[in-house]
């Protein structure tokens, strides 16, 4: 069933407003739809047959289960959904619109055979008055609505390209809104029609302008008076004004509220999300007791701020580092069609990290996201999807203005918002054949920056009292030369030294230099972050490896980097979760893993260290949460425990860590964490941290499978081995609870390969492996990694019945037809590995038989393809078992090998 709710544009405060005061009325017409990619669907003179439309609901993506197989690209094309409304006879006199809070990315609706309207652009909200096509009778009217979408490439919309995925759909929900004949301007941009500022706040008072537009559909004058109230979160009355129109008919007319001084102000803040409400009617004139024609309730959090290049920002008066993290609207299984619930859930997450920055990209968001900043104390930024370049036409700079236009007054009267942005690393792919040093490059900079000077002076023009900003990546002669430094009132750096390219040390070098050069333009990080695979760890992490510790050690210096500098005004993860970017190949194809959660909301270890940095209240969590199931070789042919760092996260001075109840130690915690390294043994182990003298404590239980230095120790009878060649991670795969090792060379009494050497990609970014998706598999990871040239692989294992699984993937391929350019960085691209597959064949021996003869192309070792072959063996006579690798053409190779035990 439908539900009739009000529309206020803060939906959680219109119960307080009295049953009979707001007479615009809002339905949710988000379920029941029916949907289809058939072109017959628009052929309105039949009906088509049953099976070419499916029952659907909104939020709705066509693009949820394709941007994840194997096939490259996913649909971008035409959608169609419709749905009959039944409006009701006593709604004839209202003014009927239907409003969509976004479709992904060209809209065309259609009304009972007629156009409605068009929208260009993905991501805000648009409404199209529909009264004129509808008919009513006694029993009212009937609308059938039939929607056109398409996520079709088209040169004037942004974004172009970006490195995240553009599903098609209705992908947010869908109202139907019935006005009185005299309302507030339904016609603004698909806002509510009424803007709250506040000119002047100070401790002791705050001063609250109310304006907009009323309108008067009436076929007759309407006098009308225009009241403003601002109520506390408790409903007391703190401030009035009111004004009286006279609207002729068919005619609307601006107003402007001055209210009295708010006294002793409630402030709004991070700490304490103040909120007033703001409530605008219309009502008759001479007329106070008749119902209001139109009521309009706004949040109002009462704050002052203010930029300063040297200083950083200030709330308040007082100095406050923004920290916090980027948001892509993203959920496993859904796409971008989100319930509002997660939407809400994903500000509470970065509440609970201890942020209190949310830069809201690259895109306009659902409405809950800034509903849920306002109330929970977190300041934002928003921007328009202008990613990587533009077009340069009329069309794509009017609907870039358009954009603008639409986020800034749909979203204007959000406390939380400090800033509007347009533009994201604008610069860094550059249209083909276009080079920053010869005519036509300039020419297109010249372009950019013309764009960029009409979105910025529209943005002043718009909202004066908030702060422009444009965001660079980390070409700053490319910037510099383009002019687009000059632009905006705060400029965005997205870095990734240490990642994509250079070291560690070279970020904080970058911003000192961005000081010295540009010491009266704010700054802030408005993107930093390492990929971090959680099913993948290493001892000694290296750039680029995806693995936790890399990630940890990633943040761990940036932050601090950070927070030492005070002209940094603040900074934003990249990203607060995982999310889709189908064109992404590497461990996890289709995923873009810098993230502090996993892409169902767990955190990870660096979520942890933000929240050990950032909470007032006393905090400690064991890290490496989800690595429960661990492996790992004997420290020693003596041994029976493996050493493995536990970092544990906190903001207490020291940490006690227990396992299985005997003390390992109390270690200090510097900048949030505490390292202790833990003797595993074989089995369950139980780890206990605590802070001394506090009551804050976390447990967690470790399944470890320890290998011994001889594999025929008696003392832990063998069971099965998995190993990862040209690795030097370890890659946990919970779902069938498995460890894979890294490779190691063959020691009499254990385990290894013999002879080769690890296959690497040309250049500098991977340190071993390659980044391409491999077919056929979800462990991607463990088929990018590969052993060349080796003579032989020997486990020297007590005798018995053995099943052995040997692992190939060919990873010289021709080059992908695209790289991401944000895996360049500033870099030159590598050349590629190959122009096509090795000529390649060799032959597996396994204890003298040829267990695998003539591997090549033709026998299953396909480019980018997953081939494993499963062997039963025998070992007899002390000798283990014997791999012989036999090259006949090109070098032989093996990815992974798994020996289990039968009996």
């Amino acid at each position: 069933m439908n539900k009739l709710i009000r529309y206020g544009w803060l939906l959680g405060w219109w119960l307080l407003a009295g049953p009979a005061a707001a007479q615009r009325l809002v339905q949710s017409i988000s379920a029941n739809w029916l949907f289809s990619k058939d072109s017959a669907a628009f052929d309105t003179s039949r009906e088509p047959a049953a099976p070419h439309w499916e029952p659907v609901s909104l939020p709705h993506t066509w693009n949820a289960a394709d941007v994840l197989d194997d096939t490259p690209g996913y649909y971008r094309g035409v959608g169609w959904y419709k749905k009959t409304l039944r409006v009701p006879a006593a709604w004839q006199h209202r003014r009927l619109w239907l409003r969509f809070e976004a479709a992904n990315q060209e809209a065309e609706v259609y009304v009972n055979g007629q156009l409605a309207g068009r929208h260009s652009g993905g991501y805000t909200a648009f409404s199209l008055p529909i009264s004129h096509l509808l008919a009513f009778g006694p029993g009212g009217a009937r609308a059938e609505v039939l929607v056109k979408v398409t996520n079709r490439f088209n040169a004037a919309i942004p974004p172009l390209s970006a490195d995240f995925t553009f599903y098609g759909g209705l992908y947010r929900d869908a109202y139907l809104v019935a006005a009185e004949p005299v309302h507030f301007d339904l016609a603004n941009h698909a806002s509510a029609g009424v803007f709250v500022t506040t000119p002047a706040v100070a401790a002791g008072a705050a001063q609250v302008v109310v304006a907009g537009r009323v309108v008067n559909e009436l076929t007759r004058a309407q006098p009308v008076v225009i009241t403003t109230r601002v109520v506390t979160r408790e409903g007391q009355l703190v401030g009035q004004q009111q004004t009286r129109l006279s609207l002729p008919a068919g005619a609307s007319r601006a107003f402007r509220l001055a209210l009295p001084p708010v006294r002793q102000p409630h402030l709004w803040a991070p700490t304490d999300p103040y909120l007033y409400r703001v409530l605008t009617t219309v009502q008759p004139a001479g007329q106070p007791a008749s119902p209001a024609f139109d009521e309009v309730s706004s949040p109002l959090g009462l704050r002052w701020f203010r930029f300063d290049a040297a200083q950083g920002f200030f709330l308040n008066g007082q100095p406050l580092k923004l920290i916090g993290t980027n948001r892509h609207q993203d959920y496993p299984g859904l796409g971008n069609a989100l319930p509002t619930a997660l939407a809400e859930r994903d500000v509470q997450l970065l509440k609970e990290m201890g942020g209190n920055f949310l830069r809201v990209s690259h895109y306009p968001q659902d409405p809950a996201v800034l509903e849920a900043c306002d109330r929970l104390g977190i300041l934002a930024s928003v921007e328009i999807p202008v990613v990587n370049a533009i077009t340069d036409s009329p069309a794509f700079f009017q609907t870039c203005r358009a954009m603008q236009t639409e986020m800034i007054r749909q979203n204007f009267n959000h406390p939380s918002v400090i800033i509007w942005a347009y533009m994201n690393e604008v610069l860094l792919r550059l249209p083909p054949g276009l080079k920053r040093d010869n005519d036509a490059g300039r020419a297109y900079l010249r372009r950019v920056q013309a764009l960029a000077q009409q979105l910025d002076s529209l943005t002043r023009r718009e909202d004066p009292a908030r702060p422009t900003m444009l965001v660079c990546h980390g070409d700053y002669e490319l910037y510099k030369q383009a002019g687009l430094l000059a632009v905006p009132q705060v400029l965005g750096w997205n870095l990734y030294q240490g990642w994509y390219s250079g070291d560690l040390q070279g970020f904080p070098s970058f911003l000192d230099r961005l000081h010295r050069e540009l010491p009266a333009t704010p700054l802030l990080v408005t993107e930093y972050g390492a990929d971090a695979d959680e099913r993948l760890h290493a001892a000694g992490p290296r750039r680029f490896d995806k693995t936790t510790e890399y990630a940890n050690r990633y943040h761990q210096f940036y932050l601090a980097a950070i927070l030492a500098r005070p002209f940094v005004a603040g900074s934003t993860v990249w990203n607060l979760a995982e999310f889709n970017s189908e064109t992404r190949q590497e461990a996890v194809p289709h995923i873009n893993n810098k993230s502090l959660l996993t892409a169902d909301r767990r955190p990870k270890d660096a979520y942890l260290f933000y929240q050990a940095r950032l909470l007032k209240t006393p905090f400690l969590k064991i890290g490496s949460r989800a690595w429960t199931l661990r492996a790992g070789p004997a420290a020693g042919p003596d041994s029976l425990i493996c050493r493995q760092v536990v970092e544990v996260y906190t903001n207490q001075p020291a940490v006690q860590l227990l396992l299985d109840g005997r003390d390992l130690g109390t270690r200090p915690a510097a900048e949030g964490l505490a390292r202790f390294s833990v003797p595993f043994h074989n089995g369950p182990n139980q780890l206990r941290a605590q802070a001394p003298g506090q009551a804050v404590d976390d447990e967690v239980s470790i399944d470890f499978h320890l290998i011994p230095t001889r594999l025929a120790d008696a003392r832990i009878p063998f069971t099965e081995l998995n190993v990862s060649l040209g690795d030097e991670r370890t890659f946990t795969d919970a779902r069938l609870h498995q460890v894979w090792l890294p490779e190691q060379a063959y020691a009499p009494g254990g385990w290894g390969y013999v002879g080769g050497h690890v296959y690497k990609l040309p250049g500098e970014r991977l340190p071993y492996g390659s980044d391409r998706n491999i077919l056929g598999t979800e462990y991607d990871a463990m088929y990018e990694t590969q052993r060349l040239g080796l003579s032989e692989f020997r486990l020297d294992v007590p005798d018995g019945a053995y099943e052995l699984t040997l692992h190939f993937a060919e990873l010289e391929a021709a080059p992908q037809a695209e790289q991401l350019a944000y895996n360049l960085a500033g870099e030159k691209a590598a050349p590629a590995a190959a122009t096509g597959p090795m000529a390649r064949r060799f032959s597996v021996l396994v204890n003298g038989q040829a267990a695998l003869p003539g591997l090549d192309a033709a026998s299953g070792l396909r480019p980018l393809q997953a081939a494993s072959f499963r062997v039963p063996v025998v070992a007899r006579g002390g000798q283990g078992i014997r791999l012989v690798f036999q090259a006949e053409a090109g070098e032989a190779f093996l990815n992974g090998l798994q020996i289990k035990r039968v009996f």
